[in-house]
């Protein structure tokens, strides 16, 4: 069975992000950029099911710039067998990348896909689930333990009141929850390796997507800074200042 995993290149979590003086979205320039932590769970993932001779392929993608295959050789050096990179310089949408991603799954027809929950750039959260719309597969959302039976999966959920259990058939999407479990480092011989391992190039055109995107960021600032807090003299006060200052009652 063949594993895909889509990777994608995000501001290191590491670093403090900061407005453009113009607003028109957050600095890159000279800005350490690395894998989004979501995406190296799942890379974990699938490097150990192929360790326990469940996978026979691991194949990492990512869609961005040139700078983007540096993100697949991590994922190369994690011990994934190959990579494809989808050369798009601009910006892309959770919906294009989910389109590409079905070319690619029809072209490449693995037996899981198993991606991030969410990037820590957009947090969108939805390539996963439009990934699984698209292709008419099972889904198994915020995996914080995933199982492989004889042509199903049994994932265990991350959801709001505990933990959750379910089952899917395969070919299946799978997306990871922090507790999945521990990415590893890689060593220094398997990033020499990884250097050697086949890298594909595509575009969005080839794979017959439009990547345009369908939103338009209008201005992007930055949080307003925290405010200390302050004593009130009673329930009547704290009600008041709940309604007619923060607004939330």
């Amino acid at each position: 069975m063949k594993v895909l995993v889509p990777v994608k290149r995000v501001i290191d979590y590491n670093v403090k992000v900061r407005v453009k003086a113009d607003q028109t979205g957050v600095e890159l320039a000279n800005v350490k950029m690395s894998m989004n932590p979501f995406d190296e769970i799942a890379v974990e993932e699938a490097i150990r099911m192929k360790e326990a001779g469940k996978a026979a392929e691991v194949v990492a993608v990512s869609v961005g710039p040139a700078q983007a295959q540096e993100t697949i050789r991590t994922a190369l050096a994690m011990g994934a067998d190959r990579g494809i990179h989808v050369l798009h310089d601009g910006e892309v949408e959770p919906l294009a990348v989910a389109k590409m991603l079905k070319a690619l799954v029809e072209k490449e027809q693995p037996g899981i896909v198993i991606l991030g929950k969410q990037a820590i750039d957009d947090d969108c959260n939805q390539t996963g689930q439009m990934l699984s719309a698209l292709l008419g597969w099972s889904q198994a959302t915020f995996a914080s333990k995933v199982e492989i039976g004889d042509g199903e999966l049994t994932v265990t959920r991350e959801v709001d009141g505990g933990l959750e259990t379910v089952k899917v058939k395969t070919p299946a999407i799978v997306t990871t929850d922090l507790r999945l479990n521990e990415p590893r480092y890689a060593s220094l011989p398997n990033i020499m390796k990884a250097k050697k391992k086949p890298i594909d190039q595509s575009t969005p055109a080839e794979l017959g997507v439009d990547p345009a995107p369908r939103l338009a960021t209008l201005k992007v600032t930055e949080p307003p800074k925290r405010q200390g807090g302050v004593k009130v003299a009673d329930v009547a006060e704290l009600v008041s200042k709940l309604k007619n200052e923060a607004k939330v009652i």
